[in-house]
């Protein structure tokens, strides 16, 4: 048995709130949770989310990160490395902190070698899916605080309910992640051409010509100062909403970024259509929401873990910069690769910051002719 009022693990609560601290402490204690480790949660304020904490864990064995190495094959410095990309962070290599679902993420990673897949590649993919799936446990998180947390909670109220939730929903969860994840993936197989050029090397080609289109809300840094960060953080998710609405293939959403989104497409004349629409759906919106501009441009540009480089994206940025509110301008090569969906109107030859040469710029409206 554990004085947990002599180890100081009851200070500042008293009356009831005190008398369910204990009784959360003593469950825990009694389910193997070392009283070091509930020291270190009270102290650090979250004692309330440990019983979630090892729910998601799991228990088993404790493993240090060396003998995780040794056990699946894997190179130290490699699992390291990898585990960094995620955005995890990587105990000391003599501590033991690591469990059975690490040791099977070292196996997986082996594995990926063993099949051929280049070191930076692996660590170039599990970085994208480090920036992914944090976003995706972030609005988990959120979606589940909001929802269990009521009114008058005690610390163990809330701890039994986020417990009773995450092992309820983690079943329901990673099957969906692995879902969209696969139709994500078939539906870019789809779309991918291989040409005659790519076979004969044995490599496909380093850049694609596309059409990218950068948007973004007009004022959004000055709205941040009016309203509520809660308030703001609507407004972009309902960007997010809109951005994701357009994006029908050909048209991709790669990603979003507070105030902006930014689409690609290698079919200029559906990814001027999805701007237009954009566009329309934010004025739809009401004079509560901020104005939207978008710029596109078209060009070759590199496809790399799932984001894009190059030319046009820059200039796509550049253009969007320079747009009125509730305006689509586009440069003359996205016009020019679709001349007869829109008309344009020639909107001046500017200097863009970044670009030597002077840039055509049109502005692009719903019509029947070209320019």
């Amino acid at each position: 048995m554990i004085d947990f009022e002599a180890e100081g693990l009851l200070e500042g609560v008293e009356g009831e709130a005190r008398d369910d601290r204990l009784a959360l402490l003593e469950q825990l204690a009694g389910e193997g949770v070392p009283l070091e480790e509930l020291r270190e949660a009270v102290a650090a304020g979250r004692l309330t989310l440990l019983p979630v904490e090892r729910g998601i864990a799991g228990a088993g064995a404790r493993y240090t990160p060396r003998e995780i190495a040794e056990l699946s094959g894997g190179d130290l410095d490699l699992l390291q490395r990898a585990s960094s990309a995620l955005g995890l962070p990587y105990p000391d290599p003599d501590e033991r902190a690591l469990n059975e679902a690490d040791l099977d993420a070292a196996r997986r990673v082996k594995a990926f070698l063993d099949a051929g897949l280049p070191e930076d590649g692996i660590i170039q993919v599990a970085r994208t899916i480090g920036m992914g799936t944090a976003r995706v446990a972030d609005a988990n998180r959120e979606l589940i605080r909001r929802t269990l947390m009521q009114p008058g909670d005690t610390e163990r109220d809330l701890a039994l309910r986020f417990a009773a939730a995450a092992e309820h929903m983690l079943p329901i969860f990673e099957p969906t992640l692995l879902y969209a994840q696969r139709a994500h993936l078939l539906e870019q197989i789809r779309r991918d051409v291989i040409g005659t050029a790519d076979l004969a090397s044995g490599e496909l080609g380093a850049t694609a010509e596309v059409s990218v289109c950068f948007a973004d809300l007009v004022g959004f840094t000055k709205l941040g100062e009016e309203i509520a960060p809660e308030e703001l953080g609507l407004v972009a998710g309902r960007l997010e909403e809109m951005a994701s609405a357009v994006a029908e293939p050909p048209v991709r959403l790669v990603k979003t970024i507070g105030d902006a989104a930014m689409l690609v497409s290698a079919d200029a004349e559906e990814m001027t259509d999805a701007a237009l629409r954009l566009v329309e759906a934010s004025e739809e919106e009401g004079e509560e929401f901020p104005s939207l501009r978008a710029g596109i441009a078209r060009g070759h540009a590199l496809a790399q873990a799932g984001d894009y480089y190059g030319r046009p994206v820059n200039l796509a940025s550049r253009i969007t910069g320079i747009a009125k509110p509730g305006s689509v301008l586009v440069d003359r090569d996205a016009r020019d690769a679709a001349p007869d969906a829109f008309e344009y109107s020639f909107a001046g030859e500017r200097r863009l910051k970044g670009f030597e040469s002077r840039c055509k710029i049109y502005r692009v409206r719903r019509g029947e002719r070209g320019d």
